[in-house]
C-alpha cells in the first residue's frame, strides 16, 4: 500500500490504491486456511489483547453480519487472509457461546478473481422467503457490498448458509441491487414485522445519505425513502444500522435509532460513529431535533459499529472496529492489525429535555472473567499531585470508580503506568470535559495522529464523577454518565507499564468508591 501520511486515510483512498495494485494481479492471492492453525494460538504476544476478539494473524476491519442464531454469536468481519494491510477484503468469522470467549473459523466468504467482499449484514431467513433454503431448513443469507475489481462498481450481493453459518455460497442471481455507483455500500438488513418485509439501510456514501429499501424475498429490492444529509457530514457516510429501543424512565416510549459511521470526521479526528434518534414508520426515517451531532464514542479507536440481529432476550447489542483509518495500517502490532471493541448493550434513557440519549454498557458477560478485586478504597482524600494506588494491576482489569474533586481543577486515574508512561482518565473541572490523555501511553511514534488528548463534554452528578473502566493490553475503554458518554482509545504500553494510579492538579480528589477487578484472559 503506499503511504499517504498527508491525508486522511479512507477506505476510498485506500480501495483506489487496491484497485490499482489489482491490475497487476497483487491482491489475487487468498488463503483460506484458518487461522487458528497450530502455532498460531498463543494470543500472548505483546499488545495481544486478552478479553477483546481478534484475528490470530491479518489485517481486520469492520464488523460484519452481526447474527445470533442457534445459541451462537456469529461475527463476521472485513479480513485479508493474506496480509497485515488492508486488501482481498473477504468476511473472515468467529463464533462465541457468550460474546466474550472466540473461536476464529475459517474465511466465510472469500474474494474472487472478480469481486471483493465489502461490509454487509447477515439475517436468519426464519420462513425461507428467499427460497434459498427449504421450509425445514431455513438459510442464514448474507447481505454485503460486491466492490467489482476492474471498475470500482458496488453492488449488493447474497450468499447463504444451509449448514448454520459453516459455509457459504453465493447467489447465482447476484448482484441483487446495483445502481450504477461506486460509492453503495454496507447494507444492514432486518426483518420488519409490522410492514412484513425486509428493509435495508445501505449508505450512499459520498452523498452523506442512507438509502432505505424493502424486500418480500431478499432479491428484488424497492427503494422506500433517503435519510441525510444531517449531522456530521465531514467525510464519507458508511455501515448505517436501524433499530428500535424502549426509552427507560418514560412508560410505553420507544425510538428508533438510526447509527451513521462516518470518516473522517470524527470528534478525535479520523473514524467515528453518530446517531440519529426519530421515527420509522416502515418507508422513512424522520429524525429528532438535535442541535449537534451525537456521538457514539468520543475516543479514537471506535468506528464501523454495528449491532446483532436477533440477540436473545430482546438485547441490542454493538460491536465496533476498535481502530482508525488515520493510522489503522501502521499500529505496531503483528501477526495480526486490528481487534474489535468489547461488545455493548445498548438503551435509551429520556434526559431532562426530553430527548432520548444513547446509552451504553458492556456486555453483562464481561463479569464472567473478574478475578478477585485486587483493590477496594472508600472515602480517601487524596492531594494534589499523583498517587500510585497498585504498583502491579496486571495488564487486563476493570475499574469501577467514583471520584469527587476537591478543589482540582483536573483530576482523575492513570493506567499502565511506569516507566515514564501512562493513560490519563481525567476530569476538567473549569471545562466541563471528560478526557483520555494517551500521549505518553508507550509506543505513539508510528503516526503523527496517535499521540493526542481526546474530549468529551460531560456535566457531573452531585459533583462526583462516576467511571467504569476497561483496560486490555492496548486499549482503554471508558464509561461514563451511565454510559452516555464513552471514550475508547487504543495504547501500546512497555510490559513494565503495570501501575495504577490517581492525579490531581491544584487541588485534591476524593475517592469515594473504586474497584479493581483484575480480568481473566477469554483466550
Amino acid at each position: 500500500m503506499p503511504d499517504t501520511p498527508h491525508r486522511p486515510v479512507s477506505r476510498r483512498n485506500v480501495l483506489t490504491a487496491a484497485l490499482a495494485l489489482a491490475g497487476t494481479g497483487a491482491l489475487t492471492t487468498w488463503s483460506t486456511t484458518p487461522a487458528t492453525a497450530a502455532g498460531l494460538r498463543a494470543y500472548d504476544e505483546p499488545f495481544r489483547p486478552q478479553v477483546h476478539f481478534s484475528p490470530a494473524r491479518n489485517w481486520m476491519n469492520d464488523p460484519n453480519g452481526l447474527l445470533h442464531h442457534d445459541g451462537t454469536y456469529h461475527l463476521f468481519f472485513q479480513y485479508n487472509p493474506a496480509g497485515n494491510t488492508w486488501g482481498n477484503m473477504s468476511w473472515g468469522h468467529a463464533t462465541s457461546p457468550d460474546l466474550v470467549h472466540w473461536e476464529e473459523r475459517p474465511v466465510a466468504i472469500p474474494h474472487d478473481d472478480e469481486e471483493m467482499v465489502f461490509s454487509g449484514s447477515a439475517v436468519f431467513d426464519r420462513d425461507n422467503t428467499s427460497g434459498l433454503g427449504s421450509a425445514t431448513a431455513p438459510p442464514l443469507v448474507a447481505v454485503y457490498t460486491s466492490m467489482v475489481k476492474a471498475t470500482g462498481r458496488q453492488r449488493q450481493s447474497l450468499a447463504f448458509s444451509t449448514d448454520g453459518g459453516e459455509t457459504w455460497t453465493r447467489y447465482a442471481g447476484n448482484p441483487v441491487l446495483d445502481i450504477g455507483s461506486n460509492d453503495f455500500r454496507d447494507p444492514k438488513v432486518f426483518w420488519h414485522a409490522p410492514t412484513a418485509r425486509w428493509v435495508m439501510a445501505v449508505a450512499m456514501a459520498a452523498e452523506h445519505r442512507i438509502r432505505f429499501y424493502a424486500s418480500p424475498d431478499l432479491k428484488t429490492w424497492t427503494h422506500l425513502s433517503d435519510f441525510g444529509p444531517s449531522g456530521a457530514t465531514g467525510g464519507v457516510w458508511e455501515c448505517p444500522d436501524l433499530f428500535e429501543l424502549p426509552v427507560a424512565g418514560a412508560p410505553g416510549r420507544r425510538r428508533w435509532v438510526l447509527i451513521v459511521n462516518l470518516n473522517p470526521g470524527g470528534p478525535a479526528g479520523g473514524s467515528a460513529g453518530q446517531y440519529f434518534t426519530g421515527d420509522f414508520d416502515g418507508t422513512a426515517f424522520t429524525a429528532d431535533p438535535q442541535d449537534a451531532p451525537r456521538w457514539l464514542d468520543h475516543g479514537a479507536d471506535a468506528y464501523a459499529g454495528v449491532t446483532y440481529n436477533d440477540a436473545p432476550d430482546g438485547r441490542r447489542v454493538l460491536v465496533s472496529w476498535m481502530n482508525n483509518w488515520l493510522y489503522g495500517e501502521k499500529i505496531p502490532t503483528d501477526p495480526w492489525r486490528s481487534a474489535m471493541g468489547f461488545p455493548r448493550e445498548l438503551g435509551l434513557r429520556a434526559a431532562a429535555d426530553g430527548a432520548a440519549v444513547l446509552v451504553q454498557q458492556p456486555v453483562a458477560e464481561l463479569t464472567t472473567l473478574r478475578r478477585r478485586p485486587a483493590l477496594r478504597i472508600a472515602g480517601r482524600r487524596i492531594p494534589a499531585g499523583t498517587a500510585r494506588l497498585l504498583r502491579d494491576a496486571a495488564l487486563t482489569y476493570e475499574i469501577e470508580a467514583e471520584l469527587r474533586p476537591d478543589g482540582a481543577r483536573r483530576c482523575g486515574l492513570e493506567v499502565r503506568t511506569g516507566g515514564g508512561q501512562r493513560a490519563r482518565i481525567g476530569y476538567d473541572t473549569a471545562g466541563g470535559e471528560l478526557y483520555v490523555d494517551r500521549t505518553a501511553s508507550g509506543d505513539v511514534g508510528f503516526s503523527a495522529d496517535f499521540p493526542a488528548v481526546h474530549r468529551a463534554p460531560l456535566a457531573l452528578t452531585d459533583g462526583v464523577l462516576k467511571l467504569r473502566v476497561l483496560v486490555d493490553r492496548s486499549s482503554v475503554e471508558v464509561f461514563a454518565d451511565g454510559g452516555a458518554v464513552c471514550l475508547t482509545d487504543q495504547i501500546f504500553p512497555g510490559p513494565d507499564a503495570t501501575g495504577l494510579g490517581t492525579f490531581a492538579e491544584e487541588g485534591g480528589v476524593r475517592v469515594d468508591r473504586l474497584t479493581v477487578w483484575p480480568l481473566r484472559s477469554a483466550w
